[in-house]
């Protein structure tokens, strides 16, 4: 069984992609620049807040200074309606309550910055639910860099050997192969199956249910 399950947070635990839409949408909008249907909204994100900007920008408007506004203006908007439209995947918060009863160690890794993290996982799941929810916090590498997989080990006083990560995307595949820790990929997510496959990740669930046993019978 593995100890410590490390879990991405948009596309595996939660379906966050309208707000975000929603959210970027507005402000590419406020600054007269074309809005994008939601759809593309799958590819953009997973590299965290700058990186979604970044992508959802016209390509000539790229410039460092237009991605910080617009960084800044979809992170005030995305305060205030975080938690309209998003919830989690039907049966997540199961297989989250038989792991942990279990005694599995779950915990919540994530590229959306950690405020936010923490308050969505809170009002979804409850504060006690995972042992640690971290975020992306200044300072430190986003994913697929390893290095919020070394801090939750740390924070936690827990090893890596008996850890494992759960992911929608390439990003979360190749951040468990940074650590050196198996990948279970979850096809509902934002990428899909042949992403998680191409990728190289050989664990996995086709709903929330095949977790508990991936998890727990390895």
């Amino acid at each position: 069984m593995y100890k410590l399950a490390i879990f991405d947070l948009d596309g595996t635990l939660i379906n966050s992609i309208y707000d975000l839409a929603d959210a970027v949408n507005i402000a590419l909008e406020e600054r007269a620049y074309p809005a994008h249907p939601t759809e593309s909204y799958y590819y953009f994100v997973g590299n965290g807040a700058m990186k979604l900007c970044e992508r959802a920008l016209p390509e000539n408007k790229r410039s460092e200074e237009e991605i910080i506004a617009l960084n800044k203006r979809f992170s005030e908007i995305y305060n205030e309606i975080c938690l309209n439209k998003t919830r989690p995947y039907e049966g997540i918060p199961e297989v989250i309550d038989r792991l942990v009863k279990a005694g599995v160690q779950c915990v919540v890794a994530s590229n959306k910055p950690d405020s936010f993290s923490g308050h969505i996982v809170d009002v979804l799941f409850g504060p006690e639910t995972f042992d640690l929810v971290m975020g992306k916090r200044d300072g430190v590498p986003v994913k697929p860099q390893p290095d919020i997989v070394y801090n939750i080990a740390a924070e936690l006083g827990m090893t890596l050997d008996d850890a494992v990560f759960i992911g929608d995307s390439c990003v979360d595949v190749q951040t468990a192969n940074n650590a050196g820790i198996p990948c279970i990929g979850c096809v509902w997510g934002f990428r899909g199956e042949k992403e998680l496959r191409e990728s190289g990740c050989d664990l996995i669930a086709c709903e929330p249910n095949d977790l508990f046993g991936l998890i727990t019978e390895n």
